[in-house]
C-alpha cells in the first residue's frame, strides 16, 4: 500500500517477543487478516494482539506516538461504556524490524459490515454512547495540536483539491466540489474541543451477535472539532440510523456540516490512494462519498 512499508514475518515477531517479553516466548503467534492501513496484526495466544507499524520507525517521536496511544487508552477505559485496548508494553527495535511496537490486550469481535450489524438504529445509539463518553472526558485545557483531524476544515482545502483532482475516473467530483465548499464554509465550532476518538472507520468497531461490542485504535485520539466523530454517519451508517446518530449526539447544523467535510476529507483522500492497493479501504471511500452524493 506504502512505497515505504515493511513486510514482517511470524518468525521474526516470535523472536522479537522471544528476546524481549520471555515471559511469552511459548505462546503461538498468528498473523491477524486486516484491511487496515497501518499497523500489522499479530495474534500472541489467545489474550494478545501485537501490532507493528507498516511504517517502522526508531525515534524518540514515534515512541512517544505509541505510548500516547496508550496513555489515551487507560484515560478513555476509565470513561467509556465499551471496551477499548488494554496496554501490555510497548516493544523496541530488534533484528529483522527496525521500529517501535506495541502490545495489547486482545479483544474478540468481528470488524462490523452492513451485514454483521444488527438492528441499525441500535448500533447507532450504542456508538453514539460511546462518542458522547469520549467527548465528555476532560481536556485539562488541552487545545488542538495543530497536527491531527479535529483542527479548521479549511486546512484541508489544497489536499481534498488535489485528490479531487486525482479521482475524476472515479466518482463524480463536481458534485463532491461543491459539497466540500459548502462544508468547509460551515460555521466553526464553540470552544477549545473536547476530546475526539478521531478514527471512526468500520475497521475500528467491533460486533457480536450484531452490537456494537468494542472500539479500536485509538492513534488518531486527539483534542479538536467534535464533528470528526460524526464521520460514521456516512462511512458505515444507512440513512435512518444517521438520523439516530445524529439525534443521538444533538448536533447542531453548522456540526453536521462539518462532520459531512470530514468524511469527505477522509474518503476523497483515501480513494486514489488505495483504489489499486486496497479493495476495502477504497470501498469504504466510495461507500462515503456515495453516501454524501445521495
Amino acid at each position: 500500500m506504502h512505497p515505504d512499508q515493511v513486510d514482517i514475518s511470524a518468525g521474526t515477531v516470535a523472536a522479537l517477543v522471544a528476546s524481549q517479553f520471555p515471559e511469552w516466548r511459548a505462546l503461538p503467534i498468528v498473523p491477524v487478516p486486516s484491511d487496515g492501513t497501518v499497523n500489522a496484526l499479530f495474534r500472541l495466544g489467545d489474550d494478545i494482539v501485537l501490532r507493528f507499524p507498516l511504517r517502522p520507525a526508531a525515534g524518540e517521536e514515534r515512541r512517544q506516538e505509541l505510548a500516547d496511544e496508550q496513555e489515551n487508552a487507560r484515560r478513555v477505559r476509565r470513561h467509556v461504556p465499551l471496551p477499548v485496548p488494554e496496554p501490555l508494553g510497548l516493544g523496541r527495535p530488534g533484528p529483522g524490524y527496525p521500529g517501535f511496537w506495541s502490545l495489547s490486550r486482545w479483544i474478540p469481535g468481528r470488524t462490523v459490515t452492513p451485514r454483521e450489524m444488527g438492528d441499525p438504529d441500535v448500533f447507532a445509539a450504542d456508538l453514539a454512547g460511546f462518542v458522547t463518553a469520549v467527548h465528555a472526558i476532560d481536556t485539562e485545557g488541552r487545545v488542538w495540536n495543530g497536527r491531527s483531524r479535529g483542527g479548521p476544515l479549511h486546512l484541508a482545502d489544497a489536499e481534498v483539491r488535489q485528490a479531487l483532482r486525482a479521482s475524476g475516473r472515479l466518482t463524480d467530483t463536481g458534485r463532491l466540489a461543491r459539497i466540500w465548499d459548502e462544508c468547509r464554509d460551515a460555521p466553526a465550532g464553540a470552544g477549545p474541543g473536547v476530546w475526539l476518538h478521531g478514527d471512526l472507520m468500520p475497521g475500528n468497531l467491533l460486533v457480536r451477535d450484531g452490537r456494537l461490542a468494542a472500539v479500536i485504535d485509538l492513534g488518531a485520539m486527539a483534542v479538536g472539532d467534535p464533528a470528526v466523530d460524526l464521520m460514521p454517519a456516512w462511512n458505515l451508517l444507512p440513512a435512518s440510523a444517521r438520523e439516530t446518530y445524529r439525534r443521538a449526539l444533538a448536533v447542531d447544523d453548522a456540526t453536521w456540516q462539518r462532520g459531512r467535510g470530514w468524511a469527505l476529507v477522509q474518503a476523497i483522500m483515501a480513494l486514489p490512494y488505495y483504489v489499486d492497493t486496497n479493495p476495502a479501504m477504497a470501498a469504504t471511500a466510495r461507500h462515503t462519498l456515495d453516501a454524501l452524493l445521495a
